[in-house]
């Protein structure tokens, strides 16, 4: 009984290691998605019909000429062959694949793991709290790709970041209970302590910069001002009005959404240095490990937004520069659980 009960709890843990890898390969594929500009190739749902891809020239020709009605084909790509749909159309394809095995990967071991009984019942509460959010984020997927079907030449870029939101609670939720079951303990994420607020801030500033960023890419701002440390030959960009409090919160002004992703991300370098300052002169060794971690990827996060934004938005470093900040985020929680009792 006990040896049964052993494996369950493995097969538990090894099923949501599994899940978050899927998720990170998602979250990737769903980038390159948005940086090929595939993300409106198909223009239906097809929860069902969708399964399987144009398996002759009769039905690819069905979902070109549908491609053809939107103002994405219309405005930027009248001049597109059936071969360059069909490179754009996989992309799009395999992120709603990769969406629909996370979606059954998920339930029907869940639904396994509810009536065995074997698994505690506040790791399983997390688990559909998981699910619930996985059905959710099809949801607002198709509610971003609506966006750009009807006026717009792509998706709303505050669609974009909301689906990117999701993405980021779900592979965190799923990181901090498999940190929960690896420790075997049960921290709650949500804590109210003087003690932990830094950590929770820099976790705070670091989702605040992935929605910021998801702002960047929906509305290509980056393909201005592709110089640095300078915007142009300033600091601000030389084209930002600043006559009303409205247009500092204009978040569709690409240069204005440019110069917040750069600035807050100075503003987490010198706020992290105050974190690294005070971690090791109050000696918390059990942090030291974490610590030198996310300082690598916060490195690496902010040279690959150096070098993709003077790179002209390398498609190989903007997808890298994404991943990175999966990495980041997930190195902070890490930090944070550590500190967390």
């Amino acid at each position: 009984m006990y040896s049964n009960e052993k494996k369950i709890n493995s097969f538990f843990f090894y099923w949501l290691f599994l899940s978050l890898i899927l998720v990170f390969l998602i979250i990737i594929v769903g980038g390159l998605t948005r940086l090929t500009d595939s993300g409106l190739s198909i223009t239906e749902w097809e929860i069902i019909k969708g399964i399987l891809p144009p398996l002759n020239a009769q039905t690819w020709n069905f979902y070109f000429n549908e491609y053809k009605k939107i103002p994405q084909f219309k405005y930027l790509n009248p001049d597109m062959t059936l071969d360059k749909f069909k490179f754009i159309f996989y992309w799009e394809y395999l992120h709603r694949i990769l969406a629909r095995i996370i979606g059954l990967f998920f339930f029907i071991p869940l639904v396994f793991f509810y009536f065995s009984k074997k698994i505690k019942n506040s790791y399983l509460e997390k688990c559909f709290y998981i699910f619930g959010l996985i059905i959710l984020q099809g949801i607002v997927g198709w509610y971003m790709v609506k966006s750009g079907l009807v006026s717009d030449v792509t998706v709303s870029h505050y669609r974009l970041a909301l689906h990117l939101s999701i993405a980021i609670i779900i592979i965190s939720s799923i990181f901090w209970l498999l940190k929960n079951l690896n420790s075997n303990q049960n921290k709650k994420f949500f804590k109210k302590s003087l003690n932990i607020i830094p950590y929770q801030f820099l976790i705070l500033i670091i989702f605040i910069q992935i929605i910021i960023g998801a702002f960047v890419s929906g509305l290509d701002a980056g393909k201005i001002y592709q110089t640095w440390p300078l915007m142009g030959d300033s600091l601000l960009p030389n084209d930002l009005n600043q006559e009303s409090y409205k247009t500092i919160l204009d978040f569709s002004n690409h240069s204005l959404v440019q110069f917040y992703h750069r600035n807050l991300a100075y503003m987490i370098i010198i706020y992290f240095s105050c974190l690294v300052i005070f971690i090791y002169k109050n000696k918390l060794i059990n942090l030291y490990k974490s610590l030198k971690i996310l300082s690598l990827f916060l490195f690496l996060q902010v040279s690959l937004g150096i070098f993709t934004l003077i790179s002209g938005l390398n498609i190989y470093l903007a997808s890298l520069h994404q991943i990175t900040s999966v990495l980041l985020i997930l190195s902070a929680i890490n930090l944070y659980y550590l500190k967390t009792k």
